[in-house]
């Protein structure tokens, strides 16, 4: 199935580099009137697509790439649960 124009919007708008999270969450406020949590769910979902790959590879698996490294860092962490009585 192809990309949508939002799909499309999202993936052009991660094209960008943010420097401050605080800017890019309220940017994706004002572009696309999501919450953060919404874009990013939108996302992650977005660059598992083929279609995303096929559109736009560097920025798709420039964020692949980001996301593993995230869950891998995740997966190294202590749980809160294993901490000493």
């Amino acid at each position: 199935m192809p990309l949508t124009e939002t799909e499309i919007a999202v993936l052009a708008f991660e094209r960008t580099w943010w420097k401050y999270a605080g800017i890019k969450e309220s940017m994706i406020r004002e572009t696309f009137d999501w919450s953060a949590a919404r874009y990013y769910a939108v996302l992650n979902a977005l660059i598992d697509r083929p279609e995303a790959v096929e559109h736009d590879p560097m920025t798709v698996r420039r964020l692949q790439r980001l996301r593993d490294q995230r869950r891998a860092a995740r997966g190294r962490r202590p749980a809160a649960s294993a901490a000493p009585p």
